[in-house]
């Protein structure tokens, strides 16, 4: 009985599941209205010959019997460095059936990137245009890089609006981290769905697999097999207890030298194995091979697949008969196999696979196919590639000769194990290429080597390697050419600023963009005016900055993708430089161009810079949901790459996108910004201090202000000059609100005044209205309504006159309350509608929850509330405890609305009365021999209670006697 066509065994919970999996997808007429919230990815794990496949397999009929279109591919074992192999075959067989184009017919004219988001919305296509899609992958755990890159794009991208499942086999032990951690990823976001399959149950398997078999010898046969179906299926047909090797081994005694050499060749030649092809490496005609291939069916060791080509039966099978066949013929089966499929013009990868395993020493001929495959796969496939030069490279002879020749391979396999995130492989490689070139080569191959040596440095967070490896080469002057020396200081303009600052290495770009504007090289010129605008801009130095980004812009705009193609890193920091100067439009516009011409060159490195832009540049324009998605995207090649610096600047960005994007009160920003601190350690520059900055952001909007005082405090220090210079009023404002929560209100207008002095040197409109919003907490505290409320207009007003919907929508939010409270109740209703509209045309989950939080204050004074008497009082309080969680002047503003009658407990109310006499917290706390700890938790009961959330406001309660005793 072949083990894949028995009955299926206990595995009716793991089909149930599977079941319901069909019923959520959308749009397939099953299920409760097709609404599609379950896993659309099934990854089944178990051990060899468990079982994976065999209910992969039921799945795929039951899919099939409700209409849907199902296709399976499978990964190989010795197959493993052909781009995207599972898939391709997968879809072989698609064009004719379906009329749409497979977007691998095409892999070599575009970046993997662009291939990833082809193959998804190819994907969506088919399963719109039936009654859904089923792609079923078989041995996930042997598929190539580009393939597993392309699934982990599927898993955080599923495509939820179409009927799609993609289903994964594969063992759990021999799956790459990453994949495995993807998947797990979805498992916990809930769109994959994991079947970890075990042994069979011993009385469902004797009962449904050897039910005639005499009882004593089916279970010492089960015993032996230790509940593995493909083993026991194997041990049933032997009738003994015997290893599986041996088993499978005694299938293949009965076979003739013929029958036994075609089944070898088809283990060779993999999976899918051409007769032509058959007949070619072994070389026998075709018609000669029909009752071979017919005697090899009959005994099940070998199947057609529906495209005429042939494969045995199972994995284990081939790897069983491909490692007992003679490495000698194996290899001259493999150089029969490369010289059919080069006469035949087979594809150039295709032939790759069979040259690299024919290669018993030099052949310039086989050298030069390794090459082209690594060329071709370059773009969509930097692991192969790399991989296919590390084979010529290990052919190549070691002579003077070659040496040129070795040089110029190990910088192509350097690039292509960078662009695939393998930087510390390439850096290392890059040692020994440098090492290889003395000073004074006239090829190039040492700057080159050098330059992308401190790119990889950089990359990997190794500022101060990659500038002193810069610095020496600079050093070398006149061996150097004007154009290598160009080269070098674009990367230490580059790389320097994250060792120390960008003063420190002004000088040296500016030399280099006199020296590219001699020499006439454009392309380096944009590069070092983008420098320049990046570093100018960080430094807050506005008006240089806007100049040399006007600059760079006007010349980058004027260059072809082409001529950018080398050189794409320019486009991240002039989108930068755009994005801290405010010009969001433009910023973007640069970054998304950048993004296209880094997928396309396959440059995975700088695409986590490009698409951080894009999210900040989200984030500020009032996008969270997507600036959260190119966040997402970002951390997976972060992950990959393994720089914990990189890391911890993604990280700290996506909490910047959680914030606006979660409801008040949720915490998730908060973990991954701590998650983001975790990463940069002890490191105290750019990205660090980023992380940490965020990190006292997500804290204050988490209810926390001592921790987000400390938080910012630790990325800038006392005088705050660890903080991006550019942006240091908006986060001056989280110490401001910071102090204003725990009432030290002297510090609040200090870090006030700083924002102020700070926005005014900038000139620039988000962060005049940040520093505005901050100088609004010093009449507040004071209980000036009007005159608080008046700075929150002016700061909305500011705003609005720039590209940022966040700051605009919020700066409403914190002024409404106030000015309604200020007696100007129509206005106060204009500016919290516009910022409703605002906050839910971007879906700000934030801002809408505080607009809802607040809504009972801002129309209270225009009679539109509901309502009256205690029951209103209870819903602003429980309105101000929501809009504290949001950590703004929004929730001081609530507080001070209409608390009445508010029932505190004795000890509560003698806390509340020191608060108005203006004691701190270890003041009360030494009054009352109390713990300062127990003092805050006191107070933020009274908070809880009152509805306030600040010292000030809690002070006036008291003054007008508006805190009831509970008596308790």
């Amino acid at each position: 009985m072949p083990w894949d066509v028995a009955p299926l065994v206990g595995r009716e919970t793991e089909l149930a599941r599977l079941a319901d999996v069909l019923d959520g997808l959308p749009g397939t007429g099953h299920g409760a209205g097709g609404i599609g919230r379950g896993p659309t990815v099934v990854d089944v794990t178990g051990a060899a010959g468990i079982g994976k496949s065999r209910l992969v397999s039921e799945f795929c009929a039951r899919a099939r019997q409700r209409g849907m279109t199902v296709l399976r591919g499978r990964a190989t074992e010795y197959e493993q460095e052909l781009p995207y192999q599972p898939l391709a075959d997968a879809l072989a067989d698609l064009d004719t059936e379906t009329g749409i184009r497979s977007p691998f017919a095409d892999v070599h004219t575009m970046d993997r990137f662009a291939l990833q988001r082809a193959a998804a919305a190819f994907l969506a296509r088919i399963a719109k245009a039936g009654d859904g899609l089923v792609v079923a992958l078989d041995d996930v755990h042997w598929a190539d890089p580009a393939s597993l890159e392309l699934l982990d794009h599927l898993v955080r991208h599923p495509p939820r609006r179409a009927p799609v499942v993609i289903v994964v086999a594969r063992r759990e032990r021999q799956t790459s981290p990453r994949f495995a951690a993807s998947l797990t990823r979805g498992v916990e976001a809930g769109t994959v769905l994991r079947l970890e399959l075990g042994p069979l149950d011993r009385a469902a398997c004797l009962a449904a697999l050897a039910p005639d078999r005499p009882a004593a010898l089916a279970a010492e046969l089960y015993a032996a097999s230790e509940g593995n179906p493909l083993y026991f299926l194997a041990l049933l047909q032997a009738g003994r207890p015997a290893g599986l090797s041996s088993l499978l081994l005694d299938e293949l005694t009965p076979l003739t030298d013929g029958r036994r050499r075609t089944l070898q060749a088809v283990a060779v030649l993999g999976d899918h194995a051409a007769p032509a092809l058959v007949a070619a490496v072994t070389g026998r005609p075709e018609s000669e091979l029909d009752a071979d291939l017919r005697e090899l069916t009959a005994r099940d060791l070998a199947r057609p697949g529906p495209d005429g080509r042939w494969a045995l039966r199972h994995p284990v099978l081939r790897s069983l008969v491909h490692d007992t066949t003679d490495p000698l013929l194996r290899t001259r089966m493999h150089h029969l196999a490369a010289a059919e499929l080069g006469r035949v013009g087979a594809p150039v990868t295709e032939r790759a696979h069979h040259v690299e395993r024919s290669l018993t020493g030099w052949d310039p001929d086989a050298v030069e196919v390794l090459t082209e495959a690594a060329r071709q796969a370059a773009a969509t496939a930097p692991a192969s590639a790399a991989h296919w030069l590390g084979v010529a490279l290990a052919h190549l002879p070691e002579r003077p000769a070659h040496a040129a020749s070795r040089r110029a391979l190990m910088l192509r396999r350097a690039e292509a194990l960078g662009a695939c995130g393998g930087l510390r492989e390439s850096r290392d490689l890059l040692h020994e290429v440098i090492s290889l070139s003395p000073p004074g080569t006239d090829d190039g191959v040492r700057a080159a080597a050098v330059t992308l040596c401190a790119v990889m440095e950089r990359h990997l967070g190794r500022y101060t390697e990659a500038v002193a490896l810069l610095r020496r080469e600079l050093a070398r002057g006149a061996d150097l050419s004007p154009a290598e020396t160009v080269q070098l200081g674009l990367e230490l303009g580059s790389s320097a600023p994250h060792a120390s600052s960008y003063p420190d290495v002004r000088d040296d770009v500016l030399r280099t963009l006199e020296l590219a504007r001699s020499l006439g090289d454009e392309v380096a010129e944009a590069g070092a005016l983008a420098v320049t605008a990046l570093g100018e801009a960080y430094e807050g130095n506005t008006e240089a900055a806007a100049e040399a980004t006007e600059r760079a812009a006007a010349l980058i705009d004027s260059l072809t993708d082409q001529d950018l193609a080398g050189l794409c890193e320019p486009l991240a920091r002039l989108g930068w430089a755009e994005a801290f100067l405010e010009r969001y439009a433009d910023a973007e516009r640069h970054a998304e161009r950048g993004l296209v011409i880094a997928r396309r060159g396959g440059l995975l490195y700088v695409v986590p810079h490009l698409l951080l832009c894009r999210s900040h540049l989200h984030v500020m324009t009032m996008r969270p949901a997507s600036a959260v998605e190119l966040a997402e995207e970002a951390e997976t090649i972060a992950r990959g790459i393994g720089s914990d610096e990189l890391l911890a600047f993604v990280l700290a960005s996506k909490a910047q996108a959680l914030i606006p994007a979660l409801p008040p009160g949720d915490g998730g920003a908060l973990a991954v910004a701590e998650e983001a601190v975790a990463r940069a350690g002890a490191g105290t520059r750019w990205w660090a201090s980023i992380a940490w900055g965020v990190l006292g952001y997500a804290a204050l909007h988490a209810g926390d202000p001592v921790r987000a005082r400390a938080a910012l405090l630790r990325a800038g220090g006392e005088d705050l000059a660890g903080l991006q210079p550019s942006m240091r009023p908006l986060f001056t404002e989280v110490l401001v609100s910071a102090a204003v929560a725990t009432g030290d209100h002297e510090e609040a207008r200090r870090w006030a005044e700083r924002a102020r002095k700070e926005a005014e040197r900038l000139g620039l409109v988000t962060q005049r209205a940040s520093a505005l919003r901050s100088l609004a907490h010093v009449p507040l505290a004071a209980g000036d309504l009007t005159a608080a409320a008046d700075l929150f207009e002016r700061a909305a007003e500011e705003a609005a006159r720039g590209q940022g919907r966040l700051w605009e929508a919020q700066t409403l939010l914190m002024g409404a309350p106030l000015t309604a409270m200020a007696g100007r109740p129509a206005h106060a209703r204009a500016m919290w509608e516009r910022a409703v509209r605002l906050s839910t045309e971007g879906d700000a989950h934030l801002l809408t929850g505080l607009a809802e939080a607040i809504r009972p204050t801002v129309f209270a004074e225009t009679g539109t509330g509901t309502g009256t008497g205690t029951g209103r009082a209870a819903e602003s309080g429980t309105a101000a405890e929501a809009a504290a969680r949001t950590g703004t002047a929004a929730a001081t503003a609530t507080g001070t609305a209409r608390v009445e009658a508010a029932v505190l407990s004795p000890r509560e109310r003698e806390i509340a009365a020191l608060v108005a006499e203006g004691l701190t917290s270890p003041a009360i706390a030494e009054r009352l021999f109390l713990s300062p700890r127990t003092v805050e938790t006191h107070l933020s009961r009274i908070y809880r209670k009152t509805g306030v959330t600040t010292r000030a406001a809690l002070a006036a309660l008291q003054v007008r006697g508006e805190l009831g005793d509970g008596g308790a």
